[in-house]
């Protein structure tokens, strides 16, 4: 439950990387929200094809710790989050965008920030020894 709720905690941090996990999670969590909101819209009378008052706040509430947790992934695969624009190439951005979201970060610190899979952060070694 944690990983579900930790892009809601990072709501407007844009910068920094975020792990598969964080991602896939706050993803699958978006759904069972939606779900939910789907459900109770139709016991209101809202019909399923149309979306209902607390769908549409729960689509609001969500958009934007969905985009930044996309840029963090982006970050996590050493990619700006201007790759985010693929989305708007069909079929081909979203397949590739779905292969950048799947992929494992790069090992260690990159230009985004450090590791977020090294939980002590990331050590230079030479500044052990100097």
């Amino acid at each position: 439950m944690e990983w579900m709720l930790l892009p809601l905690n990072r709501y407007f941090e844009v910068r920094g990387r975020s792990r598969r996990m964080e991602y896939w999670m706050f993803s699958l969590f978006s759904a069972l929200v939606g779900v939910v909101a789907t459900i109770i819209d139709s016991v209101f009378g809202f019909d399923m094809e149309s979306t209902g008052p607390v769908g549409g706040i729960s689509s609001i509430a969500l958009f934007i710790p969905g985009l930044t947790v996309a840029f963090r992934r982006l970050h996590d695969t050493d990619r700006s989050a201007w790759w985010m624009l693929l989305v708007f190439l069909p079929i081909i951005g979203w397949i590739w965008l779905f292969v950048l979201f799947v992929t494992d970060g790069t090992p260690g610190p990159n230009r985004f920030g450090a590791d977020p899979k090294d939980p002590y952060g990331s050590v230079d070694i030479d500044q052990v020894f100097s």
